[in-house]
């Protein structure tokens, strides 16, 4: 039994990555398309009860936000993984900039997840933890837990 917890930015590849990756083995759940916290308890219950692996897709930018999955998920027995999805606003805005309608996000709602975004930590309860960042071709990468690499390497 898996939770996996995203945390980043809007428009650096979360929910692409939940469909490359997560798609065939664990539930999405994710604020924008539930649109109320009372329905995310529901589902976020309904998988703890059916032992079923979830992914909270969101941008989870504090550590008050991502603690309320974790709690949860290690009060139903879960291994908690969780995913850092490293993204410079630059490259957020322009792959946001490509988006249309209401996937399109707002560049002021963008920044502002941006400016709340703190790096997660092993010391809020991950069992693991990992980097994500999108590469040059477009391809993502992934890479083990290091406290340091807060930012993609093309950004340092």
């Amino acid at each position: 039994m898996e939770a996996v917890i995203f945390a980043g930015i809007q428009a650096s590849g979360k929910s692409s990555f939940y469909r490359a990756r997560f798609f065939d083995t664990h539930l999405r759940i994710n604020l924008d398309m539930l649109k109320t916290r009372h329905r995310e308890r529901v589902l976020l219950r309904a998988c703890i009860e059916a032992r079923q692996p979830f992914v909270v897709d969101n941008t989870n930018p504090s550590i008050e936000e991502r603690a309320r999955y974790v709690q949860f998920a290690r009060s139903g027995g879960f291994r908690v993984v969780g995913y850092y999805f490293r993204s410079q606003p630059k490259e957020a805005l322009a792959r946001n900039n490509q988006r249309t309608g209401k996937a399109r996000i707002p560049e002021k709602g963008l920044l502002g997840t941006y400016k709340r975004l703190r790096v997660p930590g092993m010391e809020e309860g991950f069992d693991e933890l990992y980097h994500v960042y999108i590469d040059e071709g477009g391809s993502f990468v992934v890479e083990e837990w290091s406290e340091n690499a807060d930012t993609p390497p093309r950004a340092r």
